[in-house]
C-alpha cells in the first residue's frame, strides 16, 4: 500500500514535535526523573504508539495494522535489550544521574536518524535485488546465535576504539562540567566526558540498527510501517530506562526470547526469499513453493515468546537473586562514586535501596548467592558504602 506524501509529512512533523517537546519540557533542565514521572510518560508514549496502530488498522486494513504491531513489539523488545548496553556505557563513563536523560535523548535521536538511513537503504536493496532477503535472513540467524552465547557483563567497557582515538586526537577532561560538551581548563577549551559518552552511544546505535532493521523488514516491506514502528519503539525509551532501572537485570531470559524471535524472523525471511527466488543456482532460478509465514502467525509467535520469556524471568528464583546482587553492586558503586550526583536526596535514595538489597542478600538461599561469582566482592562494596554513609551523615 502506497502512503500519500502528505501523510508522510504529517507523521515526520509529529515525531519531530514529540522529540522537541521531550527536550524543552524534560531534558533542558537537568534533573533526576521520579518513578512516577517515568511511569506516566512511558505509558503516554506506549499509548500513542497503540493509538497510531489502531488508526493504521482502521485505514490501512488488518494486514497493515498487524504488520505495524508485530514490528513495533519486536523493535520495542530489541530496544529494551539495548538499554542493558546503555546502562554499561553510563556506568563506564560515570555519567552523573541528573545528566543521563540528555545522553539518552541524544541516543534516541541519533538512532532514529541512523535507522531511517538504513530503512531507505534496505528498501532500495530489496527492491533492486530480491535475493537480499537471503542476506537479511542469515544476518538474523547469526545474531540469534550470538545472543545465546554466554557473555561476561562484568568485562563490558565503553572505552572502545573510537573513544580511544578521540582521546588521542583531542584534549579531553576527566571531569564533567554539568551537561556541557566543551569546557575550559586553564584557559584552554577541552572536550568533556559528556561528548565522549555520546560518541559511544552513537556508535552502539549503528550496531543496533544492523540487527533491528533486517528484523522488521522480515515482518513487513512497507517502508512507512517500518519507519513508524521503529520511530514509535524509540519514543519513550528514555523514560523506560528510568522506569526499568534496577529491573533490567531481572529479565534474565530476555536474550533467549529475542534469540527465538530473531531466528523465527530469519527463517521467515529465508522462506520469503525462496518464494521470490530468482538465483540461478537455486531451483534453476525459479520460485520455490514453500510455506510462507503470515502476519497473524508472526504477531502471535512474537507476543507468545515475549510473554513466556518475561513471566519465566520474573518468577525465577535465580533471576531474583541475580537482580538483587547486580542492583546492590550498581547502587554501592554509585554511592561510593561521589560524582554520581550532587543531589543529596538521590544519594540517600540509593543508600536506602542498597540497605534493602543487602538484607535480601543476607536472607537469600546460599546456592543462589553463590551462583554469582562476585557475591563476596559485592558485599565488600556494601560494607564500604556503610562506612562512607556513616562518615558523611554521622549515623
Amino acid at each position: 500500500m502506497n502512503v500519500d506524501p502528505i501523510i508522510w509529512a504529517i507523521t515526520i512533523v509529529v515525531i519531530l514535535g514529540l522529540l522537541a517537546f521531550d527536550y524543552f519540557f524534560h531534558i533542558r533542565k537537568a534533573h533526576i526523573p521520579t518513578l512516577r514521572e517515568a511511569a506516566i510518560w512511558s505509558s503516554i508514549y506506549v499509548g500513542l504508539a497503540i493509538v497510531f496502530g489502531i488508526v493504521v488498522w482502521i485505514f490501512g486494513g488488518a494486514t497493515m495494522g498487524g504488520e505495524y504491531f508485530a514490528g513495533y513489539i519486536t523493535e520495542k523488545a530489541l530496544s529494551v535489550d539495548n538499554l542493558f548496553v546503555f546502562l554499561v556505557i553510563m556506568a563506564s563513563f560515570k555519567v552523573p544521574r541528573e545528566d543521563q536523560q540528555k545522553v539518552l535523548l541524544f541516543g534516541i535521536v541519533f538512532a532514529l536518524i541512523a535507522r531511517t538511513g538504513f530503512i531507505f537503504a534496505g528498501a532500495a536493496l530489496i527492491n533492486t535485488w530480491s535475493w537480499m532477503f537471503y542476506i537479511f535472513g542469515i544476518i538474523l540467524l547469526i545474531t540469534a546465535g550470538n545472543l545465546l552465547k554466554e557473555e561476561d557483563s562484568g568485562d563490558d567497557d565503553a572505552d572502545n576504539f573510537i573513544i580511544k582515538l578521540a582521546k588521542r586526537l583531542f584534549n579531553t577532561s576527566e571531569h564533567y562540567d554539568g551537561d556541557k560538551l566543551v569546557t575550559k581548563i586553564d584557559g584552554k577549551k577541552v572536550l568533556t566526558p559528556m561528548l565522549l559518552v555520546m560518541v559511544a552511544i552513537g556508535g552502539t546505535d549503528l550496531l543496533f540498527a544492523l540487527d533491528s532493521i533486517p528484523a522488521i523488514f522480515g515482518l513487513t516491506q512497507n517502508v512507512y510501517i517500518v519507519f513508524t514502528a521503529t520511530a514509535f519503539s524509540l519514543m519513550g525509551l528514555r523514560q523506560l530506562y528510568f522506569l526499568l532501572d534496577g529491573l533490567l537485570d531481572r529479565l534474565i531470559y530476555l536474550a533467549y526470547g529475542l534469540a527465538a524471535i530473531l531466528a523465527f524472523i530469519g527463517v521467515k525471511l529465508v522462506l520469503h526469499a525462496l518464494h521470490e527466488n530468482n538465483l540461478p543456482f537455486i531451483n534453476g532460478g525459479e520460485h520455490v513453493p514453500v510455506f510462507e509465514i503470515s502476519t497473524g502467525l508472526s504477531l502471535t509467535v512474537i507476543i507468545g515468546v515475549l510473554t513466556v520469556t518475561i513471566v519465566a524471568s520474573l518468577v525465577s528464583k535465580s533471576g531474583k537473586a541475580q537482580t538483587v546482587l547486580n542492583n546492590a553492586r550498581r547502587h554501592a558503586a554509585s554511592y561510593l562514586e561521589l560524582d554520581y550526583t550532587a543531589d543529596q536526596a538521590e544519594r540517600e535514595r540509593v543508600y536506602q535501596l542498597l540497605m534493602v538489597e543487602e538484607n535480601a542478600i543476607q536472607t537469600m538461599e546460599v546456592k543462589f548467592r553463590d551462583k554469582h561469582k562476585d557475591s563476596e566482592e559485592i558485599l565488600e562494596q556494601v560494607g564500604k558504602a556503610h562506612a562512607l554513609h556513616e562518615k558523611m551523615t554521622g549515623r
